[in-house]
């Protein structure tokens, strides 16, 4: 979809990661609405892209196909995506074997388009400098590196850095595994942040967002995504729940027994905890 284009009504996709990032979710839908994008939200394991199964070729179709006719079939032609994983995955894992009868935009464009109806409701003031965490590869398919710069310099109070730095991959997520590169990354991020006098970090994506929260432990530096920024701005006040799960000293303090309780304890155990649990990478 060109920017520009976007309908009133549309599908906000918001992906896999909402026990993760249920704030950050909550805040799109609420920026888009605020906006007067009517979007439906859908998400969870109901509507995955199949990136989670790509070990199984069969499996992630599967799953990628039922969430394609399920988009279909609500007419809207529009979805806006909050993932970046699940954005390319449209293009280059679903489209080819089930054709998408819907646009599909990143809902930083989403918010470019009707940038003109945010910047009356950035009111609040957010003061700092702020470098954000940049990736070369989802660039070249949403300009995400301009739009999130040109979105934030409407708060009022931020100043937002330019520098060159960009890191490889979409996001963080694809050069985990790569030995050093993830440790290469941040050190790199810190040291421009001390170099540019930024005291925060913004970030573009939820796999970043995880990875570098835990920078801030020791540091003079705050570790923020650009959708809390846009959010704080308008005066919506709500925890970053992930990272102080990540960043607290005891982690099932943080999260409380109830909500493990909830969620299940083998699952706490074997998925959630050994993720708090990991170490900064410098």
């Amino acid at each position: 979809m060109a920017v520009g284009e976007s309908p009133d009504g549309a599908v906000f996709w918001y992906g896999c990661n909402m026990t993760r990032h249920a704030e950050l979710i909550r805040s799109s839908a609420r920026l888009l609405e605020a906006v007067g994008i009517d979007a439906a939200p859908a998400g969870g394991p109901s509507h995955c892209c199949g990136a989670p199964k790509e070990a199984s070729a069969r499996i992630a179709g599967g799953m990628a196909q039922r969430t394609v006719e399920k988009f279909n079939a609500t007419g809207t032609g529009s979805v806006i995506t909050w993932c970046p994983s699940c954005h390319m995955n449209v293009q280059d894992f679903i489209a080819p074997v089930t054709t998408p009868m819907f646009a599909t935009s990143h809902i930083s464009e989403a918010l470019w388009e009707r940038r003109a109806r945010l910047q009356p409701l950035l009111t609040q003031a957010v003061i700092g400098r702020a470098l954000i965490h940049m990736h070369h590869g989802f660039n070249g398919r949403v300009p995400v590196n301009t739009l999130v710069p040109g979105l934030l310099q409407m708060i009022p109070g931020l100043t937002v850095l330019n520098d060159p730095l960009r890191a490889p991959g979409h996001m963080c997520s694809a050069i985990a595994g790569v030995p050093e590169a993830l440790a290469d990354v941040q050190t790199v991020a810190v040291d421009t942040a001390a170099r540019l006098g930024a005291d925060m970090v913004v970030t573009i994506f939820h796999s970043c967002h995880r990875e570098l929260v835990a920078l801030e432990r020791g540091r003079k530096l705050r570790v923020v995504n650009w959708i809390h920024l846009l959010a704080e701005a308008c005066g919506w006040t709500e925890a970053d729940e992930y990272k102080l799960w990540r960043n607290a000293e005891d982690k099932r303090a943080a999260i409380g027994e109830a909500r493990i309780e909830a969620a299940g304890e083998v699952a706490f155990t074997r998925l959630t905890e050994p993720e708090l649990l990991r170490p900064a990478v410098i």
